[in-house]
Order: structure tokens, then C-alpha cells, then sequence
């Protein structure tokens, strides 16, 4: 599956990215590389965390990441 990692900038200066195909999985940074690292490790918890409770079966994994703004 391939998941894809959105990177913005908010009106108050903060950055947002999220994974949309993992609902939830969003995460804010002072940086984009910030908003980015935290938005990564999220969706490895919720993919490990849906693994563990037999939610999803593993798959072949691919993480598409923005240049960094």
C-alpha cells in the first residue's frame, strides 16, 4: 500500500502534515521537517497497532514524502 505525506503551512505559522489514507494521522511542527517526523512515526504506530490487533495483514509498504518546503 502506498501512503502519502501532505505537508502545509497554517495561517499561525505552524506546519501540518498528515497521511489521508490513515485517518487521524496528522501532526503539527514549528518546521515542515518537524510536522513531517511526527506525522511518520504516527502512521508506523497505527499500522503496527492495527497489525497486532489482526486489523490488517502485513503488505508491502511505500511511504511518498513531499520536498521539504
Amino acid at each position: 500500500m502506498n501512503f502519502h505525506l501532505e505537508c502545509e503551512r497554517e495561517d499561525d505559522g505552524r506546519w501540518l502534515a498528515e497521511v489521508p489514507e490513515l485517518p487521524g494521522v496528522l501532526a503539527y511542527g514549528a518546521t515542515a521537517v518537524e510536522a513531517m517526523a511526527k506525522a511518520q512515526v504516527l502512521a508506523l504506530r497505527v499500522i503496527a497497532e492495527r497489525l497486532e490487533q489482526g486489523e490488517a495483514r502485513p503488505l508491502d509498504i511505500r511511504l511518498t514524502l513531499p520536498a521539504v518546503a
